[in-house]
């Protein structure tokens, strides 16, 4: 059974200080951190990477709010 994701589990995984079940769960981080804006807040490498993930294609851009 998986965890829910939230702001800690999500960055722990992308940093490496929790260790992911798969490689699906990291993307599903990278995914969280994009799509509530935290990719973009944190260091300035986390959101180099998020951009890296998005034009590979392993991360969807978040949606544009009006």
């Amino acid at each position: 059974m998986s965890l829910p994701m939230d702001a800690y589990r999500a960055c722990g995984l992308v940093e490496g200080f929790e260790n992911p079940k798969s490689e699906d769960e990291v993307i599903e981080a990278w995914q969280f951190l994009i799509d509530t804006g935290l990719a973009w807040r944190l260091q300035g490498r986390i959101g180099r990477a998020a951009m890296d993930l998005i034009e590979a294609g392993y991360c969807n851009a978040p949606e544009a709010t009006q």
